[in-house]
């Protein structure tokens, strides 16, 4: 057992082609993918574990996972080993970064924020296929921001969670989030500690009931208060959702490649 390292990988990929993240009985993962090219550059079977999942179709600037490894000096070239990995992966995944980690070190428990974008344009563009929803009617971009302050803060999310999920519990806290014009595209940027299923997608869809369908305000502080979804609007598509940060207490998000932590 003293062989044995972890590593945290920081990887980014196109969630077009996959049914997610998480590896699934006859569906195609992201983590599959990236499980079989560990394997075959270490040599050894390699079970990756993420700082979170995404859903079919949803996107990721940015994912930490872990991995463990009995062969790591086969990693004598960080550089080298990224650039084989890299080799190995469909064009649709990279990894960005490679960390050697404390053996404790955990990709999930040990993250402290995690930030998503839901992007939305309104002039039909073929290069925005699959990256982002196309909206007809424009939205009052005032009245959503004014809604989504009142989301702000630690609090009962379960209104927003998918159903019959298990979790310990539906508080979170959410410490950003902010609708942002750029050009003809409209960005629902949200920070928080953490996140349940289907959360965001499903906040951006309440969201769009005041910005777009003209319901009040304090529609999303009556939602928050019912702790029922189907008291919340309906679920956005996942293309248009990217996991795009995640903050860790001992990474320095400005070293690139291998650190020692």
């Amino acid at each position: 057992m003293k062989g044995i390292k972890r590593f945290f990988l920081e990887v980014a990929y196109d969630g077009t082609a996959y049914h997610g993240w998480q590896i699934q009985p006859n569906a195609v993962s992201v983590q599959e993918k990236l499980d079989y090219a560990l394997g075959t550059l270490l040599r050894e079977e390699v079970a990756t574990l993420g700082a979170g999942r995404t859903d079919t179709g949803v996107h990721a600037k940015q994912l930490y996972v872990h991995f463990d490894s009995d062969n790591a000096s086969l990693i004598n070239s960080p550089d080298r080993f990224i650039h084989s990995l890299n080799a190995l992966l469909p064009f649709d995944i990279a990894v960005l970064r490679l960390l050697e980690v404390a053996s404790g070190s955990h990709a999930r428990f040990d993250a402290t924020e995690r930030s998503y974008e839901y992007h939305i344009h309104f002039t039909k563009d073929p290069f925005l296929i699959n990256k982002s929803w196309l909206l007809r009617d424009r939205l009052n971009v005032q009245r959503l921001n004014e809604a989504a302050r009142l989301l702000v803060g630690k609090k009962d999310f379960g209104c927003f969670s998918k159903s019959n999920t298990q979790v310990f519990t539906n508080i979170c806290t959410i410490k950003e989030a902010q609708w942002v014009e750029i050009g003809e595209k409209l960005v629902f940027h949200i920070t928080a500690d953490r996140f349940l299923r289907n959360m965001v997608r499903a906040i951006v869809g309440t969201l769009l009931e005041v910005g777009a369908k003209g319901k009040p305000i304090s529609y999303v502080e009556e939602v928050l208060a019912s702790r029922d979804r189907s008291k919340a609007g309906t679920s956005v598509p996942a293309h248009g959702l990217y996991l795009t940060k995640i903050k860790y207490p001992y990474i320095d998000p400005l070293k690139n490649n291998i650190e020692r932590y």
